[in-house]
């Protein structure tokens, strides 16, 4: 029974490292077939387990990565697009009857860029996350909540990633002119009677922005894996991680 186990996690291994097939694997797959192991008492099984799983996360991470910070990654997206922060969007309407909508636009626009030019140092960041996951990370990945992956992530790499990207952000926020811009708006609301100047931290709402939207995604690449079945997985792989 001992070989069947670690032939059957061998070919995991093998299977998740394969290009092409890697984000498909469903994590259900790997729950299934990973309880029926922790169930048998299989402590050969647990390093095959671990690996799997991290390559399957690498995958996950990787994709969430290349989707924020791809052209528009950011303001394409509804569900991720950066607003305006609210002292602006409190007088969006006036600032638009003077004739300041396109600076409006600009600014917001402008912000998603800057979010977008940070957003690929996560890479290195969620993959130092992975190497340092336990085997007892991995048994609450498999065995939690639908987001447990995600949850992981962001407690262990949120800080630290609110650190890397903001010093990016602020000098992208000069480079794409949002910095400009939020000091025009700034200025011109400074004219308009019983109007409050903007006073909030242009470099933390945009970092906070861009890491809430890379977990979104995060979040929703754990959701396809964890869901979606291979397009080509072997005999072996189906009787062993199938749904049952």
């Amino acid at each position: 029974m001992k070989k069947m186990i670690v032939v059957c996690t061998a070919c995991l291994s093998v299977a998740l490292c394969a290009a092409g097939t890697q984000a498909q694997l469903s994590f259900d797959r790997i729950l299934k077939g990973a309880q029926q192991m922790l169930g048998g008492q299989d402590s050969l099984s647990e390093d095959r387990i671990v690996a799997g799983l991290k390559e399957a996360l690498t995958v996950g991470t990787g994709n969430a990565v290349d989707l924020v910070s791809a052209v528009n990654g950011y303001y394409r997206r509804p569900e991720i697009k950066i607003p305006l922060p609210g002292p602006v969007k409190k007088v969006e309407t006036i600032l638009r009857g003077l004739g300041f909508g396109d600076k409006v636009d600009e600014f917001e626009y402008s912000m998603n860029r800057a979010a977008e030019a940070a957003a690929p140092v996560a890479r290195e960041i969620f993959v130092d996350a992975v190497k340092g996951m336990t085997f007892t990370d991995a048994r609450q990945i498999l065995q939690g909540r639908e987001n447990e992956a995600t949850l992981y992530f962001e407690r262990k790499t949120r800080g630290r990633l609110h650190e890397i990207f903001k010093p990016i952000v602020s000098d992208n926020l000069a480079d794409v002119g949002a910095t400009r811009r939020y000091q025009e708006l700034d200025e011109k609301v400074r004219t308009i009677p019983f109007a409050d100047a903007f006073s909030f931290d242009l470099n933390n709402y945009v970092t906070d922005g861009a890491l809430d939207g890379l977990f979104y995604m995060l979040a929703r690449e754990e959701q396809k894996i964890r869901e979606n079945p291979a397009a080509r997985v072997t005999d072996l792989l189906k009787d062993v991680f199938g749904s049952r």
